[in-house]
């Protein structure tokens, strides 16, 4: 077991702390089917209030200052009379108030909806209607951009106490040494109200309950969070990739090291200066890191437990860093909805680099076909989930739940995850793609995924995404493309040849781009989207 880790079975939590007998009810706690986070902190605050909790750049917080600053914005909730039921928005970039305003929230009972900076004004605005926070937390930078007025229905503080974007942080905080109300969080009430990137349209509210964190929580305690670990994130404090490690290293009284934007030097300089034991990257990341030039002679002997989540990390790329980068990696499939959540231990399983996995434990994976039917072990078809962490469902938004929720012979709840795979021999999920990617061309189902497989062989192709695109002929055709290889200037046709020669028929290539890069979200997902919307504009018509 690694230094400061556990372990969970069924209720029972085993947690190995500093000292036993001043965490027990810490321990308590942990064993419990359901608790609070924030109580969580207060508890290392008492235990340990000059640990270190919280580092970003040269700012530092010990868990007296954390649970200090918590409180302050709880009370100042309280105050302006929000409470359990209501929601509060924030918007701004990476910072240490951003963490406070967070645990605040949860403290005094409010769920925090966290919105996109990246994403448009209009789209910002949706968002914030959705949800119906009358409270909005923004920096300057959000607020150049998305130009809110304050009023009797809508209050605006300034994270960064910039005059422009809203009453200062630093007068809206209550008083030093403020006490919040205690409260008492049930099961089901709203923790946080996550907003998908908002690339295919207006995005939808996804409701995770405390019992879901609380889930998360117990579950990180099994891959070695605890009191020892130093977790460096590295992605957007709005992102749920960033939250399911952030949160849990806080409640269980580790050291959470913040980055404003990633960079591969900077990250392995962190990485290095406060001895890193745990991070969460997206795949993209983990691919800046493999070609950073100072990689191979930096010190991570520390860094023993990876993870990644959040977009599709080939099998190439996984090899790469099990050969350059010694410890444990895990790769987690799942959905911010929940339900639908696989692990594959990469370092324990290294000829199953192809897949996501195995179900975890208590995650009970199905698959079904176009009309909803169950399919047998083995035959493809879309991933349904059900486990202890399932989201309520999009906020205010019931049909669009409905849709998302699929319910077996005895009735049992599922959700929908959109994505096509199939279970092999060994009890591995093999992913697909989107179902929303599938091209159908002349009646065929041709899926992204497949070409792209083929495609990132060809020794000039450093990456690559194949979208479908109109064809009077066929309804649609498959494009691909393409980033090319430090040095390489391969040619489309030369791509397109190479491709179609090694696909079947119907899955061959109308056309090649070649592009510097492909276009992604904070997060590392390709918008295959915003690719197909521009070669429509730019490209005639392929018959």
């Amino acid at each position: 077991m690694p230094k400061g880790g556990g372990s969970l079975r069924g209720n029972t939590v085993s947690f190995t702390l500093l000292s036993n007998s001043m965490h027990q009810d810490i321990e308590r706690l942990l064993s419990q089917p359901f608790g609070s986070l924030p109580e969580l902190i207060e508890r290392q605050a008492a235990h340990r209030p000059g640990h270190t909790a919280l580092i970003l750049e040269d700012q530092r917080l010990d868990y007296a200052q954390l649970c200090a600053g918590m409180h302050r914005v709880a009370a100042a909730l309280q105050q302006g009379g929000l409470g359990s039921g209501e929601v509060m928005a924030i918007c701004a970039g990476t910072s240490v108030e951003y963490v406070l305003a967070y645990l605040g929230a949860l403290r005094a009972g409010v769920a925090v909806a966290p919105l996109a900076p990246s994403a448009t004004a209009e789209h910002l605005s949706a968002m914030l209607d959705n949800c119906g926070a009358h409270l909005v937390l923004r920096d300057q930078e959000v607020a150049a951009q998305w130009p809110l007025h304050a009023s009797a229905a809508l209050r605006c503080v300034a994270l960064d106490d910039a005059p422009d974007a809203g009453q200062p942080w630093s007068q809206w905080l209550a008083a030093p040494g403020a006490v919040p109300a205690s409260i008492a969080p049930e099961p089901d009430w709203p923790f946080n109200v996550i907003y998908s990137s908002g690339t295919t349209g207006v995005p939808k509210g996804i409701v995770q309950s405390w019992a879901m964190r609380w889930a998360h929580v117990r579950r990180a305690i099994t891959n070695g969070y605890g009191p020892d670990t130093v977790s460096l994130c590295a992605t957007p404090l709005y992102s749920n990739t960033t939250l399911v490690a952030a949160l849990p290293t806080l409640a269980l009284g580790g050291t959470l090291v913040l980055m404003r934007k990633f960079d591969a030097t900077h990250y392995l300089q962190l990485a290095q200066q406060h001895g890193a034991t745990h991070s969460m990257l997206v795949p993209v990341q983990y691919q800046r890191l493999m070609a950073c030039p100072a990689f191979d002679g930096a010190d991570l002997s520390r860094l023993q437990h990876k993870f990644c989540t959040s977009a599709p990390f080939s099998a190439r790329l996984k090899a790469e860093v099990l050969r350059r980068w010694p410890g444990r990696l895990i790769e987690y499939y799942g959905l911010t909805e929940g339900g639908v959540r696989c692990e594959l231990h990469c370092h324990e399983f290294p000829n199953k680099l192809h897949t996501v996995g195995r179900p975890g434990e208590g995650a009970d994976i199905r698959f079904i076909d176009e009309q909803g039917r169950e399919l047998p072990a083995g035959a493809q078809g879309e991933i349904v989930g059900r486990s202890a962490g399932m989201m309520s469902g999009y906020y205010r938004l019931p049909e669009k739940t409905a849709e998302v929720e699929w319910f077996d012979a005895q009735g049992n709840r599922f959700i929908r995850s959109g994505d096509v795979g199939w279970l092999d021999e060994d009890g591995f999920i093999v992913l697909g793609d989107r179902m929303k990617d599938m091209i159908i061309s002349g009646g065929f189902n041709i899926y992204p995924s497949d070409i792209e497989a083929v495609l990132v062989q060809h020794p000039q192709v450093a990456e690559c995404a194949v979208i479908g695109v109109p064809s009077e002929q066929w309804g649609e055709t498959p494009v691909a493309y393409v980033v090319a290889r430090a040095g390489e200037q391969p040619t489309p046709a030369e791509l397109r040849d190479w491709l179609n020669t090694r696909v079947g028929k119907t899955q061959r290539v109308a056309d090649v781009q070649l592009v510097e890069r492909l276009p992604r979200s904070e997060i590392g997902k390709v918008l295959k989207r915003q690719l197909r919307d521009e070669y429509v504009k730019t490209e005639p018509g392929i018959g």
